[in-house]
C-alpha cells in the first residue's frame, strides 16, 4: 500500500515539474515573439515617398510601392531592447552603402547609450546590450537582382555570439516588375471606371481576361511581354458607355427628323426655283419676238432688250 502511495506521488511529482517546465519555456517563447524590431517604415530617399511599413503594436505589415533595385532608401526603425544581456548586439543591413556614406543615425530623441564601439559607417555595427528603446535611421542603396522578386533583409539584429534575433525582410520588386505593376495598377483602375459607367458587359470581360493573362505572364518572368498585353488595351474608340447608349436612339431620331425636315425644305426650295426658270424661260422668248419687232422700227431699243435677254439667260444657265 506504501509503495503505491509513493509511487503515485511520484507521478504526480512529475507530472507537476512537466507542467511548470512548459509553462516557463511557453512564457519564454511568448515574451521572445514581443519582437526586437517594434516597427519601421521605408522610404525612396529622393521623391520621400512611402515603400513600406511595419508596425508589431498595430498589426500592419505591407508594401505600399515596389522597392526597385539601385534605389536609394531611407529606413526608419524601432529596436525594443527588452531583457539585459553580457556583451554587444549587432545591426546590419543587405543595403549597400549609400552615396553620403553613412549607414546608421541614431534619432536626436534616443537617450539609448550606443557605447563607444558603434560606428555609423559600419556593417554590421556594435552597440552596447543595455535595456532600453531607441529608434534608429538607415540609409542606404538596394541591391541589384535578377530576380522579379527576391527578399533582402532590411535589418538584422544579432547577439554577441552571432545569433539572429530578428530580421525585417522585404521583397525587392525588378525595374521591369516595377514598370508592369505601375501599368497594371493604371489598367486596373481603367477598368473600375468602364464598369461604373456600364460598358458593355462583353468588353468588361475581355479587359479582365486581359488583366489575368499578363499576371500570369509577369508572374512566370516575363515583363515584356507582359507589359505589351496590357499597352495592347491602350483603345481610342471604347465602346460608349450606358449613359451614351441610352441617349444613342434619341439622338438619331433628332438627327433624322432634322435631315427630312431638310430634304423637304430643299424640295420646296427647288421647287420654286424650277417655276422661277419656267417663267423666265417664257418671258425670254416673249422678248426674242418683241425685240425682233421693235429692231425693225428702233435699233437702240432692240439692243437693249438684247442686254436684257442675254442676262436673263445666264441667270437661268441657258
Amino acid at each position: 500500500m506504501n509503495k503505491k502511495i509513493l509511487a503515485l506521488s511520484l507521478v504526480l511529482l512529475l507530472t507537476c515539474v512537466f507542467i511548470a517546465s512548459v509553462a516557463v519555456s511557453t512564457a519564454k517563447a511568448q515574451s521572445a515573439s514581443s519582437g526586437w524590431i517594434t516597427s519601421y517604415d521605408i522610404y525612396d530617399y529622393t521623391s520621400n515617398q512611402h515603400l513600406a511599413e511595419y508596425n508589431a503594436a498595430s498589426n500592419i505589415n505591407q508594401t505600399l510601392a515596389p522597392i526597385i533595385p539601385a534605389a536609394e532608401v531611407r529606413v526608419v526603425f524601432t529596436i525594443d531592447v527588452f531583457t539585459a544581456g553580457e556583451g554587444d548586439l549587432k545591426l546590419a543591413t543587405d543595403l549597400q552603402p549609400a552615396i553620403q556614406g553613412q549607414y546608421w543615425t541614431l534619432s536626436s530623441a534616443s537617450t539609448y547609450q550606443l557605447g563607444s564601439d558603434f560606428s555609423a559607417g559600419a556593417n554590421p555595427a556594435s552597440f552596447n546590450w543595455v535595456v532600453g528603446t531607441f529608434t534608429m535611421t538607415l540609409v542606404g542603396l538596394v541591391p541589384n537582382t535578377q530576380a522579379q522578386s527576391a527578399p533582402i533583409n532590411i535589418i538584422t539584429l544579432t547577439g554577441p555570439t552571432g545569433s539572429v534575433l530578428e530580421q525585417a525582410s522585404v521583397s525587392v520588386t525588378s525595374a521591369g516588375m516595377s514598370t508592369y505593376l505601375t501599368l497594371y495598377a493604371q489598367k486596373n483602375s481603367h477598368l473600375k471606371t468602364l464598369e461604373n459607367e456600364g460598358v458593355v458587359q462583353g468588353y468588361i470581360d475581355l479587359y479582365k481576361n486581359v488583366l489575368a493573362d499578363s499576371q500570369q505572364v509577369a508572374n512566370s518572368g516575363d515583363t515584356t511581354d507582359a507589359i505589351a498585353m496590357l499597352n495592347s488595351l491602350n483603345i481610342s474608340d471604347e465602346p460608349a458607355s450606358a449613359t451614351m447608349q441610352a441617349l444613342f436612339i434619341p439622338i438619331v431620331v433628332v438627327v433624322a427628323v432634322v435631315a427630312v425636315i431638310f430634304a423637304f425644305m430643299w424640295f420646296r426650295i427647288r421647287g420654286r426655283v424650277s417655276y422661277f426658270q419656267l417663267v423666265v424661260e417664257d418671258q425670254i422668248k416673249d422678248l426674242e419676238g418683241l425685240s425682233l419687232r421693235i429692231s425693225r422700227i428702233d435699233r437702240m431699243a432692240s439692243s437693249n432688250l438684247e442686254s436684257v435677254k442675254e442676262r436673263l439667260k445666264r441667270l437661268v444657265g441657258m
